[in-house]
């Protein structure tokens, strides 16, 4: 979408050269009316005709410049446009980082059970150990016992 903003960017920019070159033109439309109208001194028809001409060629460059203010207000809105679609990419581009950030903040999460749940193995393999440990001292009590027992017998 930004790429379509700036070409209607550059859309509004030729828009609004075009009003200007068109300005131009009756700029120039105006002075011909106006070089005519001292004919109108040798000829008073003539010269009337011809300023009247130059009156009424006044309104196409008045047109030409209100197009042209179209073309900026045109191009402006365009610009407008573009630097929405860049702020909305960039807000897109901090909802994927803050998304990243939470897969990270998640695995690191998942990792810290992981420790955990290892801890709890290592606990339990260590209460193994323990349990074996006092089985092998309970045979150990009863050899004695029976070692004892045999030598009191």
């Amino acid at each position: 979408m930004a790429i379509y903003g700036i070409l209607k960017v550059i859309e509004g920019i030729i828009n609004g050269i075009k009003g200007n070159i068109n300005a131009i033109n009756g700029i120039f439309n105006e002075m011909n009316g106006i070089i005519n109208a001292p004919n109108g001194i040798f000829n008073p028809t003539n010269g009337i005709i011809y300023s009247i001409n130059g009156i009424y060629g006044m309104d196409k460059p008045i047109n030409d410049i209100f197009e042209a203010i179209y073309g900026i207000v045109k191009a402006t809105n365009d610009i407008n446009n573009a630097i929405y679609e860049i702020v909305k990419a960039i807000n897109d581009i901090g909802k994927a980082i803050n998304n990243g950030m939470n897969g990270i903040n998640n695995a690191i999460y998942g990792i810290v059970n992981v420790i955990y749940s290892l801890n709890n193995a290592i606990y339990g393999i260590l209460n193994v150990i323990y349990s074996l440990n006092n089985s092998i001292n309970g045979i150990v009590n009863v050899i004695c016992g029976l070692n004892i027992f045999s030598k009191n017998t």
